[in-house]
């Protein structure tokens, strides 16, 4: 099954139902379905093995993924935000390459270029539609590069086999009513935001896109776009808690929102506390995955965000991604690759049908098709899975293992600490000691800090320096950049 299918079913379903909002312009379905079959007309025509998207969220890249399935290229997004040498070097393991950017110049050798608005006025025309469609389920739908932080980027490979498989596995064909439309403002270059699209054409559910996320325009756009569905990273919920705790009525703000699903790092508990007490009325979903999984393979669902928070004993939920997807099969395992019981931290392995693992065409999957995740975190007794970083965060202090995870939980429950970054730094005779950098909205002093650690958990969290910053580095999709904070110490 190709991707495409996706939107022909819903082009064929409901023709006439908007696919699409973009600064005030509507695309309904079927118009988006015949705008893709032209993209893969034109893509097909210019003999290119590859089709790159660089561009913010717009109506382009839907028809350019679409179109691109249609015509059986890969569809390569590429992230606007790197520097021109880096995308330079992206786009020359790409060629021959059918580029499309917001501006009509380029500055990239590629095969063939178009403006965005060029692009989406010939796919909006009269001009030819592609005539037989490719049907390979095993061909590459989707190459995503990985982001590169400690070496060169890796082509992460996704088949449309995967991708049709998380779809299916996840969305019910035409679940969302006339009236739904989602809020989309992850970035189309990430796989939350590939997603986003899929999920939304299968389930016939309005995108409203916002190309650059701003929490008081995400908020406007809520209330005037009568928006029922968001997806939004920790960092940005905490930006629009802070714009709806000004609001005179969080109802007004929101007349129709009824789901937030969140993901893409790790949620400080009182972060989601507030989010859950501002807006009783929204059902909260948590979603962890990996561009490498097709998106999400666990989720803590709305009745899990209010037994946790209803509920003292179950309350440490709230720092869990919930359980696997029904498709998805998860184990931890240590250090010799032997599968750890329940409570047991260790690595994140994951398999499923929706499961690529695959990198420039190789595989990385083991012999019985488990995907060694790089994720480190713990199962517990009722299969709620618990982040606590990457693998190779882990602090190694004489030997013994610490978790970053485990310290910032400890120190996001005081009031006067808004966020916390722990890390190993060298150190002569430990080998590694813990660092810690913290944003504060009151004074604390190292000693306070030393001292609660100390009291709440083993004397080896203790941090050997303690730095007080304006703010933290992350990523777009809100992930921490420790290396970033290692290099602070």
């Amino acid at each position: 099954m190709n991707i495409a299918l996706l939107l022909q079913m819903a082009a064929e379903a409901c023709p006439d139902r908007v696919a699409i909002t973009f600064e005030g312009q509507h695309y309904e379905n079927q118009a988006l379905y015949e705008a893709a079959e032209r993209a893969a007309a034109m893509f097909q025509s210019s003999g290119c093995r590859f089709v790159s998207v660089l561009d913010t969220s717009s109506p382009a890249a839907p028809i350019a993924l679409m179109g691109a399935a249609m015509a059986g290229l890969p569809y390569v997004p590429l992230n606007y935000r790197l520097t021109a040498e880096q995308l330079t070097s992206l786009i020359e393991r790409i060629q021959p390459a059918f580029l499309i950017t917001e501006s009509t110049d380029c500055a990239y050798a590629v095969s063939q270029h178009m403006s965005r608005n060029d692009f989406l006025a010939a796919a909006l025309s009269d001009g030819p539609k592609i005539e037989a469609w490719h049907e390979d389920p095993t061909a590459v739908a989707v190459q995503l590069f990985t982001s590169g932080t400690t070496g060169t980027p890796k082509a992460a490979l996704l088949r449309h086999e995967h991708l049709v498989s998380y779809i299916l596995g996840s969305v019910e064909f035409m679940g969302a009513d006339p009236d739904e439309a989602t809020l989309v403002s992850v970035p189309p270059y990430h796989i939350a935001g590939i997603s986003a699209v899929m999920s939304s054409i299968y389930a016939c559910r309005r995108q409203v896109q916002l190309a650059n996320f701003e929490p008081t325009l995400w908020v406007e756009l809520c209330r005037t776009e009568g928006v029922t569905n968001a997806f939004v990273v920790p960092t940005m919920l905490t930006r629009i808690i802070d714009v709806l705790e000004q609001e005179a009525s969080v109802a007004e703000a929101f007349p129709a929102l009824k789901a937030i699903a969140y993901g893409g790092g790790k949620m400080p508990i009182p972060v989601i506390e507030r989010a859950l007490a501002l807006m009783p009325h929204v059902n909260f979903t948590n979603a962890y995955g990996l561009t490498e999984t097709s998106s999400t393979i666990t989720l803590l669902d709305p009745d899990d965000h209010r037994e946790a928070i209803s509920d003292p004993a179950l309350r440490p939920r709230l720092g869990s991604v919930g359980k696997a997807l029904p498709a998805i099969e998860l184990e931890i395992r240590d250090e010799e690759g032997l599968v750890v019981s329940a409570g047991t931290p260790g690595e994140i392995y994951v398999r499923g049908p929706q499961v690529s693992g695959e990198y420039d065409g190789k595989s990385v999957l083991d012999s019985e098709g488990w995907f060694p995740t790089r994720d480190a975190g713990y199962l517990d007794e009722g299969g709620y899975l618990f982040l606590s970083g990457r693998a190779d965060d882990v602090i190694v202090r004489g030997g013994e293992n610490i978790s970053p995870g485990e310290i910032e939980d400890l120190l996001l429950e005081r009031d006067e600490i808004v966020d916390a970054a722990a890390v190993g730094m060298a150190s002569e005779e430990w080998g590694e000691s813990v660092a810690l950098a913290l944003v504060v909205k009151s004074a604390v002093t190292d000693t306070e800090i030393k001292d609660y650690i100390r009291e709440h958990l083993r004397s080896s969290r203790v941090p050997e320096k303690v730095l007080i910053v304006e703010e933290l580095p992350y990523n777009e999709t809100g992930k921490l950049l420790r290396r970033v904070v290692r290099e602070w110490f």
